[in-house]
């Protein structure tokens, strides 16, 4: 495994259900806050709100995405409300963190989610000052993974060279990108799943998949 990663210089890690098992559940309480924002600020019933968002993920890969295009909303107030979520089920993750501390060159967050949610999250998670950068949607100017445009803006912006990149994912289809760039591909998943062609390899342990890299 650690001769694999021997190339590798830049660390791309997703934050929701990467960083942290599902088990957290943090996506119920976004899901909750996202449909009443909708349902307070588009003017519809609790029940179309949830159609619309469920429409714009599978139209658009988020939510915001189609509130944007449809509806010309404030993104930031959008991002402000929603992400603002309880943190107590999230519990400091040090293996995790002594095994990120390890790995050579610089490691950094992209995640869907807004910058301020990506700070609040790894703190939690014990692992502030862990990453040289955090991503978020905002810095992709709004567009998500696995949009390619996303992965332009970020990695111009993080001056990542592919090739000696690695990316860690919970969606095998935020990955497909990075695999057709040439960086090396981890699906972290506590699912029984297929492993896709463009994924290189499969965890349902971070900590444990990072350790074995180290050496």
């Amino acid at each position: 495994m650690k001769d694999q990663f021997d190339h590798v210089r830049s660390w791309v890690f997703d934050l929701d259900n990467t960083l942290y098992p599902p088990t957290a559940r943090l996506f119920d309480q976004m899901d909750a806050r996202m449909n009443a924002w909708i349902t307070r600020e588009i003017g519809v019933t609790p029940q179309e709100a949830q159609a619309l968002r469920e429409g714009y993920l599978t139209q658009y890969g988020t939510t915001l995405g189609g509130l944007i295009e449809h509806h010309g909303i404030d993104a930031d107030d959008f991002l402000r409300d929603t992400h603002e979520l309880d943190l107590k089920n999230i519990a400091p993750a040090l293996h995790l963190r002594a095994e990120i501390d390890r790995l050579p060159g610089r490691k950094i967050v992209f995640t869907n989610g807004s910058r301020r949610h990506a700070d609040r999250v790894t703190e939690a998670l014990g692992l502030t000052g862990a990453f040289d950068a955090h991503y978020g949607i905002e810095d992709a100017k709004y567009v998500s993974k696995p949009r390619p445009e996303a992965f332009d803006r970020v990695f111009t912006a993080e001056g990542l060279t592919p090739e000696r990149s690695a990316m860690f994912e919970d969606m095998a289809i935020n990955l497909t990108i990075p695999y057709k760039l040439g960086m090396r591909t981890v699906l972290v998943s506590q699912e029984d799943v297929a492993q896709p062609d463009h994924v290189h390899h499969v965890t349902d342990d971070l900590a444990q998949f990072l350790s074995r890299i180290n050496g």
